[in-house]
């Protein structure tokens, strides 16, 4: 399990038809970034059409399931949906009563199931009482739908009328009376005005607030003006009210026109306990879920011929880069490598390296070579000069300039490598840029002051990681029997060793972590990563032509 995963429990029925129950918590669960562990209380045979069949699970056996995961697993949260009689209640709240003696209390959500949403009894009328008394007061929040919260109110001898928005406010308040330490009143079954949130928010009362997450009516007329899909007056309002804090909290959003609604209640209690499980505060925890439910709602494609499923996996964005492993800490990098494979193979086992290697390669390219590198590396440095300065935050910047600094002192080798063959300082400051060398130099710069700093990135690391491969490569093929690469005696083993070296390979580090950190920070959409393996790409051609440039002297 990745670190910071929290495990979250469900113990409900199973839908054959994947669209409520367990199937839609767990899938729930997985959206969320949650590990998710599920007890059985109920098979059914049920579709979008309706429940078919119901088989039970014995008492017994549902407890053995709560304790075999709460004795391995830590688990942070958990909700109970389906409980079908009162043996299967006792059964859970004596398990869960035990637990929590011994190892401390879990945030429990309690989505009192008691028919679907096509209208199938689900909970037995004797096992209400039970529920009230026995899992309500484990509960730190019970999430009851119009019809669950009527029945609920009738069975304690309240009335049970819920129409309106006061009458929701009221009704939550009554049902926090009976053991749990919050309420959320879900409100799909009822239709709310725009102006009855209205008179709700003018009315001066302290112990009512409104989130605003789906009604934009402050300061943004330009949103409402320009928004023609939403015309709707009608909206579907939840109301939260934690009983400690003696406050009411409305969750207003536009009523969809949709029958994709199969699973709504389970998926809203699984969103509720992944939140509370990290530790959520409850008004915040219901915003996300209240958001999540809703979105999976209206982006959901039917399914079947009666009341569709949500779409639980709209807040999952398919990963262009694998995540970051043990295994595998580079995945951009390698992702880069593997998909300009041919490119990257003509440049870093270039002619040029090639016969480097082998100690054949003509002085007078190796020298055009370093002259011309000379002048690449102050663009080079420049260019770590504008991600320096692009950067918002001082590990970002750090890096960038640790690079500028390793370039001042690769540039120092260039001078001395001159040196060694009669080259001056002087000589090599005045020696003309190469076409190619200023191409490239320009690209570097261009791409700098373009708007993503990514971009930048992959240029600068194209560079970077090249010349590391380049001599990890030359410095591994040495080792090998019978080599072709001659490693002692070689006119240019220090170059060889300076790109295989510890130095220079600390630099690599640097700039992987850099493209790495970079990329998990801010994910790249499909066309964001089209445009970086671009910039990747033509770096890999720029270099090869400055190989090229050196063996023919250009």
């Amino acid at each position: 399990m990745a670190k910071g995963t929290p495990a979250v429990l469900t113990i409900a029925g199973s839908d054959s038809s994947g669209g409520a129950g367990i199937q839609a918590d767990l899938k729930t669960f997985a959206a969320l970034g949650c590990y998710g562990a599920s007890v059985i209380t109920a098979l059914t045979a049920q579709n979008t059409i309706g429940v078919q069949a119901v088989h039970g699970v014995p008492p017994d056996f549902i407890s053995q399931q709560i304790n075999s995961v709460l004795s391995d697993i830590d688990v942070c949260g958990m909700k109970t949906g389906m409980l079908s009689d009162s043996g299967v209640i006792h059964a859970v709240a004596s398990t869960l009563r035990e637990h929590f003696a011994k190892k401390g209390v879990i945030p429990l959500v309690c989505d009192p199931v008691s028919v679907s949403t096509s209208g199938h009894t689900l909970l037995h009328p004797d096992a209400i009482d039970t529920m009230i008394d026995e899992i309500f007061p484990l509960s730190c929040l019970i999430t009851p739908n119009k019809s669950e919260a009527e029945l609920l109110l009738r069975k304690r001898g309240f009335p049970s009328a819920i129409n309106t928005v006061q009458d929701m406010i009221t009704a939550v308040q009554r049902l926090s009376t009976l053991g749990s330490k919050a309420v959320l009143l879900k409100g799909g079954h009822i239709n709310i005005s725009r102006d009855a949130i209205n008179n709700v928010t003018s009315s001066v009362v302290a112990d009512i607030e409104v989130n605003r997450d789906f009604i934009f009516d402050q300061n943004a007329e330009i949103l409402q003006a320009h928004n023609t899909a939403d015309t709707t007056n009608e909206f579907v309002v939840d109301v939260l009210y934690i009983q400690s804090e003696g406050k009411a909290t409305l969750y207003p959003r536009p009523r969809l026109a949709s029958s994709n609604t199969h699973g709504t209640g389970c998926t809203l209690s699984a969103a509720l306990a992944c939140a509370l499980g990290r530790d959520t505060a409850l008004a915040e925890a219901t915003a996300r879920a209240t958001s999540y439910t809703h979105l999976g709602i209206e982006t959901a494609s039917p399914i079947g011929q009666g009341f569709g499923p949500l779409n639980h996996l709209h807040s999952v964005t398919e990963s262009l880069i694998v995540p970051r492993t043990t295994r595998n800490p580079f995945p951009l990098t390698y992702s880069l490598i593997r998909n300009t494979s041919a490119k990257w193979s003509k440049y870093v086992q270039h002619e040029f390296v090639v016969k480097l290697g082998e100690g054949t390669l003509e002085q007078a390219s190796f020298l055009h070579f370093i002259k011309q590198d000379y002048h690449y590396l102050k663009y080079y440095a420049r260019a770590h000069a504008l991600l320096a300065a692009k950067s918002d935050s001082f590990a970002p910047i750090l890096a960038a300039t640790h690079i500028v600094l390793h370039i001042a002192k690769e540039s120092s080798m260039h001078t001395s490598y001159c040196a060694q063959w009669g080259i001056t300082k002087e000589e090599l400051e005045s020696t003309p840029e190469s076409p190619t060398t200023t191409a490239y130099g320009a690209f570097l710069l261009d791409t700098g002051l373009q708007g993503d700093t990514m971009k930048l990135v992959m240029v600068l690391a194209a560079c970077l990681l090249g010349y590391g491969e380049v001599g990890l490569w030359l410095k591994s093929e040495a080792q090998k029997p019978n080599s072709w690469v001659v490693w002692e005696g070689n006119p240019y083993l220090k170059w060889m060793e300076d790109y295989s070296g510890e130095d220079y390979q600390n630099a690599v580090r640097v700039g992987l972590e850099t493209i790495e950190g970079r990329a998990v920070a801010d994910p790249p959409s499909a066309s964001r990563y089209a445009e970086w393996l671009a910039v990747w790409e033509r770096c890999t051609v720029l270099e090869k032509s400055f190989w090229d440039m050196a063996m023919n002297l250009s």
